[in-house]
């Protein structure tokens, strides 16, 4: 067999390993890293041989593309310009690879993704939800509703996403709950600094978009300076020029040019994160942030705001703590409080960073996915 599944053509033999798909947009947001993740762990595993397939954006950059083939990763890209392109590239990869397993990951991939996989004849379908608000319209979810009666699985990143499914009707029966991981080998407790060694500063990594509420995030910065408190604050992340350009007007227009440094898209979050104190996610609506995840991982003391997903991470007042949603003076009294009391916010980075390790590993995810995704096949050979 080819070392390069991708180029494997033709019939091939029985015994080889069940083939996956993952496909994902090329927009390299949170559900990008998790099929990225899924790929790269399924190599490790053994168990199969993925393939990844990325929808190209405006802004999908070829270095980043390339960085994953450098990494051994079998990669291909599908045109994004229109909705027809997108499906009749990923048939061709469909029959050219040969799926057991099509995974389509988020909005609205998802729907590109499953149409493809019917036309191809992909023996399994699964659709990965990975937010708790989509951009539904009317049209599109009786598409989506249509698809999840030919799709195997749904799978919603987090119990709040599950319940959103449900309340639009998705079938409860194929709909399961598998809560995003990541790799804890960079956040290795044996390279932690120690608290005091760490910068007493917020980091928020996170990509600029609607989403991401960056502003809320700026305002409450400006509320601790009139406390007496310039903590040095860390804005991650690429994402819409637009988002940046609003973010940075605020930053100026608030007084905090000096304090707030825009790093842009960052190569080591995990280092990032791991010199600083704090990590904050203000954010109007999530479906399971690996962000965040990452935060507790690095032994930050964790901050977010009270939404579907991220209120699952955080068990306010023990792991981290929350802050009313869109609202700057509740998270401006949350970070004051990690700021001023060094004691408890030691404390909960800990229990967070344990919370990581036990809840949040790619490998439990993976083993998640995996066991699910390749149910049946056996018995169908």
């Amino acid at each position: 067999m080819s070392d390069n599944p991708a180029a494997a053509t033709g019939s091939a033999p029985a015994t080889r390993r069940p083939r996956v798909l993952h496909f994902v947009t090329g927009g390299f947001s949170g559900a990008t890293q998790v099929a990225v993740d899924l790929v790269r762990a399924h190599a490790a595993s053994g168990r199969c041989d993925a393939l990844l397939v990325l929808r190209r954006k405006r802004h999908t950059r070829n270095e980043r593309v390339q960085a994953l083939r450098d990494q051994g990763l079998a990669v291909e890209t599908v045109a994004g310009w229109a909705h027809v392109a997108t499906i009749w590239q990923l048939v061709a990869i469909c029959r050219r690879f040969k799926p057991d397993v099509l995974v389509a990951h988020g909005f609205s991939e998802h729907l590109w993704g499953r149409y493809a996989g019917l036309l191809a004849g992909v023996p399994r379908l699964v659709h990965v939800e990975h937010n708790s608000r989509e951009r539904y319209t009317a049209w599109r979810l009786r598409q989506a509703l249509w698809l999840a009666q030919r799709t195997d699985l749904i799978v919603g990143v987090s119990e709040g996403v599950r319940q959103s499914l449900l309340a639009r009707g998705f079938p409860a029966a194929k709909t399961v709950v598998i809560p995003n991981g990541i790799d804890l080998a960079p956040y290795d407790p044996a390279r932690h600094p120690a608290w005091t060694d760490r910068a007493p500063g917020i980091v928020m990594a996170a990509r600029f978009a609607r989403q991401k509420d960056h502003a809320t995030l700026l305002r409450a910065v400006a509320l601790l300076r009139q406390r007496g408190l310039a903590p040095p604050v860390k804005l991650a992340g690429g994402g819409k020029a637009s988002a940046q350009r609003a973010a940075r007007q605020l930053c100026t227009a608030l007084g905090l040019d000096g304090q707030v440094e825009f790093l842009g898209h960052c190569g080591d979050v995990s280092g990032l994160l791991m010199r600083h104190r704090i990590c904050v996610l203000a954010t109007h609506f999530e479906g399971m942030p690996l962000s965040l995840i990452e935060g507790m991982a690095a032994g930050c003391a964790v901050v977010g705001s009270r939404v579907v997903g991220v209120q699952e991470i955080i068990d306010d007042g023990r792991n981290g703590l929350l802050a009313a949603h869109a609202d700057p003076q509740s998270l401006a009294n949350a970070l004051a409080r990690l700021l001023t009391n060094d004691d408890e916010a030691q404390r909960m980075a800990r229990i967070a960073r344990d919370d990581a390790a036990r809840l949040y590993s790619l490998q439990t995810m993976t083993t998640r996915y995996e066991d699910l995704l390749l149910q049946g096949l056996e018995a169908a050979r």
